[in-house]
């Protein structure tokens, strides 16, 4: 049985599959531009892709954009997120400080889950867990591997590591060399739901090859999925307002 993960209201794992719309600003001003935005579209959260952000390893200017953005917001949930540049992402950044800034923005209070890319070390993984989850504040565990997809069975086996990390939420994408690797992906995520999991699961087929995946959640199992505002934050997003009308046609 799936218990849902509820942030500020929204139900993640219960229903239409979320919405959730990134923003990718290099500098304050786009992202709050950004957010003013996304306050328009149908969505259910926003994603602030800090990697993009030009003084994110500046700790007291990201602090301070977090609150404006959390100002900006409301009370639309928030899910910050650094994709280090081994997981897709725009800049490196050490193991160290990667920790750091994970814990200390969810400490700040402003945002409700906070990404944790599930594959950077078991001690590293397990301590930003912990610290997160004292602030109050929701995980989602990820991996993105861009080079392929891998079997069902290591599908099934990473989700299943997230999971019993503490993860709030585990998330995985993959990209596909061929429809066969869609359907392996569809595959490993209903596995993981009917067997395994206890909490909602996020994953995605990427590019156009794998864009069914990203409208297919309700009937094989994946609680949320990304859309893009204008600028697409991975390949194969589309966009909020097609995603949107498409999930309700689905569930009806």
């Amino acid at each position: 049985m799936i218990k849902p993960v509820v942030v500020r209201g929204v139900a993640i794992g219960e229903g239409i599959p979320k919405i959730c719309v990134p923003i990718v600003g290099n500098t304050r001003e786009e992202i709050l531009a950004a957010a003013e935005e996304c306050k328009k579209l149908p969505l259910d959260v926003v994603e602030w892709r800090a990697d993009w952000y030009d003084q994110v390893l500046e700790l007291e200017e990201t602090l301070e954009t977090a609150r404006q953005l959390r100002t900006v917001l409301g009370e639309i949930p928030l899910l910050f997120t650094f994709r280090t540049k081994k997981e897709g992402g725009e800049k490196a950044i050490a193991t160290q400080e990667y920790e750091k800034l994970n814990i200390q923005v969810a400490e700040s209070g402003y945002v409700d889950l906070v990404d944790v890319e599930a594959f950077t070390g078991d001690e590293e993984v397990a301590r930003m867990i912990a610290g997160i989850h004292k602030a109050g504040v929701k995980v989602v565990a990820s991996n993105h591997d861009f080079d392929q997809t891998p079997k069902k069975d290591e599908i099934v086996r990473r989700l299943i590591k997230m999971q019993e990390m503490g993860a709030d939420i585990p998330k995985l994408a993959a990209m596909p060399t061929c429809s066969r690797d869609v359907l392996t992906l569809l595959d490993a995520t209903l596995t993981m739901q009917e067997m395994h999991a206890d909490r909602p699961i996020i994953t995605m087929s990427m590019a156009g090859t794998g864009v069914i995946s990203r409208l297919a959640g309700e009937t094989f199992g994946s609680a949320l999925t990304f859309g893009a505002a204008k600028k697409a934050s991975a390949p194969g997003q589309i966009g909020v307002e097609d995603l949107a009308w498409i999930l309700k046609k689905l569930h009806a």
